[in-house]
């Protein structure tokens, strides 16, 4: 049952129900052998990484793929200031993410492959999957990550197992499941802005067959931007944003396990925040006197969400093989209304406009109901004896449906001028398979392939001023594959290469004024890589290096003068480059991880035109086909920096009662597109951001903690829109806090 109302009182009485039911006595919780805390630890050694990448659990130094792993640790630094799920971004190599719609609709870019459309019913080449379901949407992509065991970035096409549209890779979010051993915590967080963070969780067992575990988390900021047209202090930037998982571990026997989960978010709070012409004509990034506190609008900036989910995996043993079921049901509810101009006014009505010159006003606003179905089934072996295999169907179904408004942008500002209506139905039927073959005592293949079936119907319909529609649909049918060959040269490296085939279904975009569609991408991917573990296990040190090729890869025009979204396919498109993780335990006492990456991406279709930035006096780089419009060929992909790296480092104090613990984290990204075309003012400068997180963990399981995030108060430009000002879309700002955590077992 899908839930949509009341989700606070609802989560909260689970929690106490679920914290009155837990009924193991402490005493025998803590004298049990199975308490991870009387587990003896070797600190010498780097702490073994397991993952699902593979969708069985393994051992990440043995998985041929490479994968990005973070750990509760970074999660726990990362999240410190209640950031959203773009804390990511430029922390895993290769790993971009961005958004034009705030806590929601989050776009990542993996290897430099991704989609900058904004548009509720846009696919991604990038999925995430929130406890083995897709969350296929952009819109639910963007749940806030708490509770998790680890997050796992999957890089390159995961078509076998995941399905399309994953030719970039995936981002896979595993929550803690129940468990009989009673265990908790609960958390308090106060920071700049008014910033409090709650969250907490409770788990254990509720009979010899039944665990359950609860997890909330509420996380709050002040409004602390001034808009200075209206006059009101401290009205925009703050948000409210609620969410829950209830899940239920039902084990009657040892070959049978059934996994309940419902979820749900509440996000109410401010759209995303557009500032009008802080970028200065002909310069790169922010001028000198921006003001990240300070607007000018003349519109309405709000956002709200309704997210619930739920899902059942089954998983039954038959002695050679395990047969699984996972069935998932996603609802989302969303209104957002921006002021996109980030100013005031009309300069071409002449009207009072502002700050700097305002061509006309825009603002946008749109109503996305989501509703999705998942069912996977698949089967696969239990450890045979040289050769495992994994196979199964699944079948996806989406329902979505859009009311979007267009406001009066010359005589009456903030006046609805036009609406309609948008609805696409999408259904995709994927049948897989996955042989692993150990071949020698070193040399282990894995192919896999899928046949994936995607149909879409889409149609517009306008109901406000005349009534007209629209429609278009797809269907499309396609093979991808994969081919992977390892080498266990001895115990601590493994060699690996892999050509796999992705694949992302046909895309539909349109609106009353016109209906584009982008055919089927298709992408061939070339990867080896080594994974070691090094001097007595007490370092990690994975690379890889790769090189793609997509044929027709779907394309976003966004904006230009004639401010216009279409689809389009490029000819071809390469992506080449490589990647670095390491984790050095260099005592005790002291870990440092870094990760790095290079990615040299590039548009290749002679006479490919995109209308340009409609800003006067634009600084465009790219030759000029014919007025207005920029040729494209040879440039970088959009969101696709070429350098990225990231640096953390913790040291501990051991002390008679817990520890003392310093952290810090950085991550660097060099200058970035923001459009297909190339400009002075619309490419991204180079950043690097920092943290730092300095606490204290008793022995009796309390931790207290200051922290920072983006420490040195770096204000970067991370989007923008080009057909009206030089309006920009900023980082994060400068913020501190104090944590206060207590666990339970």
């Amino acid at each position: 049952m899908i839930i949509k109302k009341n989700l606070k009182k609802l989560f909260t009485v689970s929690a106490l129900a679920a914290a009155v039911s837990f009924s193991l006595n402490a005493e025998e919780i803590n004298n049990s052998p199975t308490n991870e805390a009387n587990q003896a630890v070797d600190k010498s050694k780097l702490e073994v990484i397991m993952v699902t990448a593979q969708k069985r659990v393994e051992n990440v130094q043995k998985v041929p793929v490479a994968i990005s792993v973070v750990d509760q640790e970074k999660l726990n630094a990362y999240t410190s200031s209640g950031d959203d799920i773009r804390f990511l971004s430029a922390r895993v190599p290769s790993l971009v993410v961005e958004s034009s719609l705030g806590r929601t609709y989050p776009r990542f870019f993996i290897r430099g492959f991704g989609n900058t459309d904004f548009r509720s019913n846009a696919s991604q080449p990038v999925e995430l999957v929130m406890d083995g379901v897709i969350q296929s949407n952009p819109n639910l992509k963007g749940f806030p990550a708490f509770d998790l065991e680890r997050i796992e970035v999957l890089k390159g096409p995961q078509g076998t197992l995941f399905g399309r549209n994953t030719p970039a890779g995936i981002i896979k979010l595993d929550s803690i499941k129940p468990a009989h051993d009673f265990d908790g915590y609960a958390k308090l967080n106060y920071g700049s802005y008014g910033q409090l963070n709650l969250e907490g969780a409770v788990g254990g067992s509720l009979s010899d067959t039944l665990a359950g575990r609860v997890s909330l988390t509420n996380q709050t900021r002040d409004d602390y931007i001034d808009n200075d047209f209206t006059g009101e202090n401290d009205v925009l930037g703050g948000y409210d944003d609620f969410a829950g998982r209830a899940q239920l571990l039902w084990t009657p026997n040892d070959d049978l396990s059934v996994l309940f989960n419902i979820h749900a978010r509440d996000l109410d709070g401010t759209a995303q925040v557009f500032y009008a012409n802080v970028i200065a004509e002909g310069s790169q990034g922010l001028k000198p006197d921006f003001d990240r506190e300070t607007v000018y609008h003349d519109g309405q900036n709000v956002q709200e969400l309704e997210q619930s989910g739920g899902s059942i995996r089954v998983d039954y043993d038959l002695g050679s093989v395990t047969v699984t079921s996972i069935t998932a049901v996603e609802s989302l509810d969303l209104f957002t209304r921006g002021d996109v101009d980030g100013g005031y006014g009309c300069g071409f009505c002449n009207t009072e406009n502002g700050p700097g010159f305002i061509p006309f006003s825009v603002e946008t606003a749109g109503h996305n109901d989501v509703e999705q179905f998942t069912q996977e089934l698949r089967v696969a072996s239990n450890g045979w004896d040289f050769i495992n295999f994994q196979a199964g169907i699944f079948y996806f179904d989406e329902e979505l449906f859009s009311n979007e408004f267009e406001y009066d942008s010359v005589f009456d500002v903030g006046a609805i001028t036009k609406t309609y209506d948008i609805s696409q139905d999408n259904t995709t039927l994927g049948i897989f398979g996955s042989l692993n073959i150990q071949a020698t005592d070193k040399l282990n293949v894995i192919a896999g392939v899928r046949y994936s079936k995607d149909e879409k119907d889409f149609y517009v319909e306008g109901t406000s001023p005349i009534s007209e529609r629209i429609s278009d649909s797809t269907d499309a049918s396609k093979v991808s594959w994969d081919l992977t060959a390892s080498y266990q040269l001895n115990d601590d490296i493994l060699l690996y290469s892999k050509v796999a085939k992705g694949f992302r279904a046909p895309s539909i975009h349109g609106n009353t004024g016109g209906i584009t569609t982008a055919h089927e991408e298709e992408l061939i991917s070339i990867e080896g890589g080594i994974k070691s573990t090094l001097l007595d296990d007490s370092m990690r040190l994975n690379a890889a290096i790769f090189r793609y090729e997509v044929d027709g890869q779907q394309l976003t025009a966004v904006g230009g003068k004639e401010n216009k979204t279409s689809l389009l396919n490029a000819d071809t498109t390469v992506g080449q480059g490589v990647e670095v993780d390491v984790e050095y335990l260099i005592t005790e006492n002291l870990v440092v991880s870094a990760g790095m990456s290079y990615n040299d991406t590039e548009i290749q279709h002679d006479g490919l035109g995109i209308e340009h930035c409609g800003v006067p006096n634009c600084t465009v780089l790219d030759p000029i086909i014919k007025p207005g419009v920029a040729g494209v060929d040879g440039n970088r992909l959009p969101q696709a920096p070429e350098w990225i790296s990231s640096f953390t480092a913790r040291y501990s104090i051991p002390l008679e009662s817990g520890e003392i613990y310093m952290f810090t984290d950085w991550a660097y990204k060099s200058e970035t597109n923001l459009f297909l075309y190339e400009s002075v003012e619309f490419t991204a400068e180079s950043s690097l951001e920092g943290g730092f997180r300095i606490g204290f963990i008793s022995e009796s399981s309390y931790e207290i903690a200051l922290y920072g995030r983006n420490i040195t108060d770096e204000e970067v430009v991370t989007g923008a829109l080009d057909f009206d000002n030089f309006t920009a879309i900023v980082n994060e700002p400068r913020t501190f806090g104090i944590e206060f955590k207590k666990d339970f077992f």
